[in-house]
């Protein structure tokens, strides 16, 4: 295994004229939680769809667990995707498959083990989440909680070796919130995987992660350990974790001048 399942070298990325990642480099060891954490905005999904493959940078290396995404062709990238799971931001359950189909697509998608290893495995990531009791049910008998509870079990399926978590404390209640947030240690601590959090909780996130990093138009900004990041006195770091509303963070974004805009022509004296 690499030292090294995501790494980050000097990566820049832009939409069109647009640019939206600027000399981004970091490291996520097996074995490590690491929240991206940043404004909306920043270029924090663009960092998992980076890291999925969905896009390439323009400029940097990139490589997820020793491969290098940049250079791989499709049949490549399909490859490389059975090492990744991705817990997206509602879950993303199919609606007309049961929880067991929901867990058990991924193992008929990308294995050939038969129905009855099939079978046992799912009910496995099932009751490593809490809920092998509702194999049976439809995700719209589900609570938010549970949801999302049964994506993460679909996420885990295969083993991967990198997990991939996009906001996934978002609208949950101080429970479910806290049971996810426990999960994602454990299962990260029992895979031996690396864990991605684009998150913008802070709380949560710093009591269960090892490291973050803070993306501010683009760039990193500042990162630490959860204790470094507590007793951080970096304008971003503080404003983004107490939650001020004044600092480099401004609340306009730049605009050409509001009179300019409304086409009045400025007073002379």
């Amino acid at each position: 295994m690499p030292s090294s399942l995501v790494q980050f070298e000097n990566v820049s990325f832009a939409y069109g004229e647009r640019p939206v990642l600027t000399d981004v480099s970091l490291s996520i060891k097996p074995g490590q939680v690491v929240a991206i954490m940043g404004g909306s905005g920043s270029g924090k999904t663009t960092i998992l769809k980076l890291i999925g493959g969905q896009i390439q940078p323009h400029q940097g290396k990139l490589t997820v667990a020793g491969e290098d995404v940049g250079s791989m062709n499709e049949a490549s990238l399909y490859k490389m995707r059975k090492k990744l799971g991705m817990l997206f931001q509602f879950g993303a359950l199919f609606t007309d498959l049961s929880v067991f189909d929901n867990v058990a697509f991924p193992l008929r998608e990308r294995s050939n083990l038969p129905e009855s290893m099939i079978h046992d495995l799912v009910l496995m990531k099932l009751n490593a989440v809490g809920l092998r009791g509702v194999s049976d049910l439809m995700p719209s008998e589900l609570s938010g909680g549970m949801a999302r509870r049964v994506a993460l079990a679909r996420a885990i399926a295969l083993d991967p070796a990198v997990m991939l978590y996009d906001e996934p404390f978002t609208g949950l209640d101080p429970i479910s919130l806290a049971t996810i947030g426990k999960l994602i240690r454990n299962l990260n601590d029992a895979l031996g995987a690396a864990s991605v959090i684009v998150t913008h909780d802070v709380e949560e996130s710093l009591s269960i992660v090892d490291y973050v990093y803070f993306l501010a138009d683009g760039k990193i900004v500042a990162e630490g350990t959860p204790e470094q990041v507590r007793v951080s006195t970096h304008p971003f770091v503080k404003q983004f974790i107490n939650g001020e509303t004044d600092g480099p963070v401004p609340f306009h974004k730049p605009a050409a001048p509001y009179s300019s805009d409304l086409g009045l022509e400025p007073r002379h004296a």
